[in-house]
This record gives structure tokens, sequence and C-alpha cells, in this order.
């Protein structure tokens, strides 16, 4: 059938099940955009305030549903306002399939009204991307997007597609383009033997795992190792929820807002196994002394990531799922009971004062109080961010959806937005700091023109609070560019965009309003006081090790 390149585009989407697309039109664009409306029977369009925000949409979505999230932007300034989303997408391993329209090919290299390389800008932030300015290489381009954002290493692939291959016309044949998507490749070592016997024969063995067990989902895998051979696990930020909150052998988040067991069992291991993740600085801040004592090994899909930061003894590369399907028939059961004891003896207790002020502490044990396991948890960056990581119970894999490894401020609304569309049945919280909702509360026109009931907790201290907590503690109190002296009031913002806004000084208000939040149909903020000198505890200095911790 004859159809246009904007129709190819629409439906490709439908052949790989998409049935959201996020983005914003433009000239270059609205070929696309069109189709878009001829298919709106099938794909529902989500008009964003921002591009930015549709990128983090699109990324939102994704790690929520675990389908690739699409995002459509015009050439030049449109194209460019995706940029932080696919960086924030590519070092979080986040399928997203970004599509950009370009100026005529008649046009590319002559500084035409809203050219852009976006291919050239975006090559480093993508795993891959393509510039198609000719119709017949469009509908394999666009089925190798999808194959390459999902499989191995998942991450976002960007098309370019020049304006006047979305005008013209080919003789599609839906099917005839697809490449074979090969299977994840079994693991096939050596050591896979030598490895078990390692673990078999531990004294103090530590599971440090990532966002590879989300990815590969096998969060069941990883509770079947731990109960077996009795092992105590530490997890990233981006693994939060793979073993229960309430596990004895869950030590809790690793690294500089760790905790102090994860942190200085580490110290003590004898036998380290690291699981999809690849010791980022805000883990293994300084390499050369993390899990000094102990054989280290590391399972990663991505062959780039072994040895990259921390020197291990033994290195599986392939998926962590069949990995530990391969190991779990090899290793003993076994019981390290005085290990469990010595690790459970370290683990701090969160006191929440009581001295009737509100307390994230306070805020984030009524949230929990107040939502069932089922609730997705989106946050922004900052103070706020770690607060939720550390004092939220965990329970469920990819709950916790949070930008991991580039830190993007104002990542959370839209994240939110995506996750709430992608995700209908399910309560979405969002949980932000006054500094990052700044960036991207324009987005709260999206979630009331969608009538979406994300509710907002916001943190609001009046400062950049953990931007403050550093000068704090290491440039002298000198306070710059941290304290804003903002006079937003985010109870009548919200009113005017439509939405609902409350304040809460206290704990008792807090969970009043959160309890009327809960009720709402649409969109609700809540302004949340907190003090300025609230603090992220513990606290390891970039760098340093567990010598150098700060608890209180």
């Amino acid at each position: 059938m004859k159809l246009t390149g904007s129709q190819v585009v629409a439906e490709i989407l439908i052949e790989h099940g998409v049935d959201t697309v996020f983005g914003y039109p433009g000239g270059t664009v609205l070929n696309v955009f069109d189709a878009l409306y001829e298919y709106r029977d099938q794909i529902h369009g989500v008009l964003t305030a921002h591009e930015q925000g549709a990128s983090h949409a699109a990324d939102g979505y994704a790690r929520a549903t675990g389908k690739p999230g699409v995002v459509v932007a015009t050439s030049g300034p449109g194209a460019t306002n995706l940029v932080t989303g696919l960086a924030t997408a590519m070092i979080d391993s986040v399928p997203v399939i970004a599509i950009t329209a370009n100026v005529p090919d008649s046009l590319i290299g002559r500084d035409a009204f809203q050219e852009i390389s976006i291919v050239g800008i975006t090559m480093p932030i993508t795993k891959h991307n393509f510039f198609v300015n000719r119709i017949e290489d469009l509908p394999k381009a666009m089925h190798d997007a999808f194959r390459i954002a999902t499989t191995g290493r998942k991450g976002p692939v960007l098309i370019d597609i020049t304006k006047d291959v979305t005008a013209a016309k080919i003789d599609y044949k839906p099917g005839v383009y697809h490449e074979e998507t090969k299977g994840i490749p079994k693991v096939q070592s050596d050591d896979l033997q030598k490895i078990a016997d390692i673990i078999n024969g531990a004294k103090r063995p530590v599971i440090y795992y990532g966002g590879g067990i989300r990815a590969a989902k096998a969060a069941d895998e990883l509770n079947a190792l731990m109960a077996k051979a009795d092992i105590p696990s530490t997890y990233t930020i981006m693994a939060a929820g793979a073993v229960d909150a309430d596990d004895p052998r869950n030590m809790g988040l690793i690294g500089m807002h760790g905790t102090v067991a994860a942190n200085k069992a580490m110290d003590k291991a004898d036998v380290m196994i690291a699981l999809g993740t690849r010791f980022s600085d805000r883990v293994a801040l300084n390499p050369k002394k993390f899990a000094k004592k102990a054989t280290k090994i590391q399972v990663d899909i991505d062959q780039s990531e072994i040895n990259k930061n921390v020197l291990v003894d033994y290195s599986i590369v392939g998926d962590v799922k069949d990995f530990l399907q391969q190991l779990l028939p090899l290793i003993e059961e076994n019981e390290h009971k005085e290990w469990i004891e010595e690790v459970t003896e370290m683990r701090r207790s969160i006191n929440t004062p009581e001295d009737g002020k509100l307390h994230p502490q306070n805020i984030i044990r009524t949230i929990g109080d107040n939502t069932d396991k089922e609730t997705l948890y989106v946050t922004d960056v900052g103070q706020h961010q770690m607060w939720a990581a550390q004092y939220l119970k965990h329970e469920r894999t990819g709950n916790f959806i949070t930008s991991g490894g580039l830190g993007t401020m104002g990542f959370g609304y839209g994240a939110a937005i995506g996750a709430q569309i992608g995700m209908p049945d399910r309560r979405v919280i969002h949980i932000t700091g006054d500094g990052s909702f700044h960036m991207n509360l324009n987005e709260a026109c999206t979630a009331v023109s969608e009538g979406l009931p994300i509710i907002t907790v916001i943190m609001n201290n009046t400062v950049l609070g953990m931007v403050y907590q550093w000068q704090t503690i290491f440039y002298g109190k000198r306070y710059a560019g941290t304290t804003p002296e903002r006079k937003t009031d985010f109870v009548k913002l919200a009113e005017g965009f439509g939405a609902k806004g409350y304040r809460a000084t206290t704990p008792e208000e807090f969970e009043e309003v959160f309890k009327e939040a809960l009720k709402a149909d649409g969109p609700v903020w809540i302004d949340c006081v907190i003090d300025q000198e609230e603090r992220v505890l513990p606290m390891i200095p970039a760098g340093g090790s567990t010598e150098d911790m700060i608890i209180g």
C-alpha cells in the first residue's frame, strides 16, 4: 500500500505496540503530527508544555511499563530540547524512541530556519541514531530503532527524518523490513563453578546489585540466591524494591548517602558479588578502597562496564537473570548467622524527631502509611530524592522512578506524567523539592489537560537543599547561588493551573491534606514547609571512604 513517510512512522509505531506518543508540534514535523491525528483512535498523542517534559514523560512511561517510550519533536530548538531527556535515559539504560523532523534535504547544510544536526549533537548520548533523507531508508531505520533500544543494554535511539521524506510516498509492506531480533545469548563461562565455589566458601559475602536486576526482571532469582546462601545485600538507587524493605538481609542503599550497614559491610566483606551494576562514583567513591578485602565478582550485560571503575577478580558478560538461573543449582544451602547478626547490628534505625515540626521522615512515613505496594513513587533530584530512597519502604522493583546516573533536576513531573499515563490504574506520587520543581512545574498544564491524579509532594526548604548542604559542610557556609529568595506561592500557582493546592507546616496538617489529596481525581500539589537545616545523612564525601562517613 502507498503511504507517506509520516504514515509509515505511524504504522510502524502501531506494529511495535505503541499506543502513546509524547511531544510538541512544529513546522518540520507537521506531517508526522497530521498522520498521528489520522491514527488518533490507535495512538494517544500527549501534548506537553515543553519538549524536555515530553522526553522525561517518555522516559517515565518506559520505566513504569517496561515498554519503549516515544517522543516526537520538531527541528532546531524542538530537537535540542530533547537532549537532557535523552542523556537521562541513556545513563539509566531506558528504552526511549525519539523521532525528530528536520528541514527538507535540499536545505540541509544551508543554515536554514530551525536547521540543526541533532544526530551530531546526540551521538554521545544515545545508544544509536539515524539520519533519514531517503524514503527508502525510513522503514528499516524505524524498525532497527526499536530493536536497538530494547535489546541488550537498553537505551534511547533517535531518528531524524527530513521533512520531504515525511511527505514522500512509498509502497509499504508491514513486516518486510523487520530484522529478526536475536534472543539474549546464554551465559557461557568456565568460571561459573569457580564462582559458585567462592560463594559457597565465603564467610562474609555481600551482594551489591543495581538497575540491571530491574531491567532483566531478575528480582526472584536474586532473592532466591540471598535465601539459599544466606547473603545480605545492598543496592543502588536504580534497584530499590528488588528485595523487600523488611527482609533482614536487606542492608539498604549503598554509597554516598547509603546506610551505615551497607557501607561498613562492604568494607568487611570477603566476597562481593556485583549484579547488573557499574560501580559508579556515588557508590565506589574511592575505587581503590571499595570492598578492598573481598574477592570481587561482576556480572553485567555491557562489556564496557567490566573493570571500568573497579578492578574485579571474576567477570561475566551477559544477562544477569540467566547468570543467576545457571548459578543457583551450583550454590549450596548455607547459613551466615554471625555475619547477618553483625550486619543487622549496624543497621541504623530511623528516628523521627517528635518536636511538632514537619520533617522529611514525617512526610515519607505518612505517604507510606497511606499508600499500597502498587504505588509508583517518582522523584526529582536532590535531598528529597535521597530521603525518599532512604525512608520509603521499597517493596516492588520498578516502583521507584528517579534519575540516577545523570541526576536531572526537573525530571520528576514529566516522568510522573508518563508513568501515570502508562499505568492509569496505579497511584503515582511525585516527590520533589522546591528547587527541582521550579524547573519543570509548567508540566502542570499537561497533568490538568490529561486529568491525571498525580499527587506532588514538595519538600520546600526555600533553598537548593543538596548544594546548600555541601556548602554548609565543605564551603564554610558561603551560600553562593543556593538561597534564591523566591516568593512562589505553590498553592495559588496550582490553582492557577487548574490543579488543587494545599500547604502543610506540621505532621498533622500533612497527614490531613495528604488524605484529602488521595480523594482527588486530578493533579494535586502539597507545599510542605521544612527547615533549611535538614540534612541527608549518612554522607560520605566525594572521593572518601567509610572512614570519612558523616553520620550526624
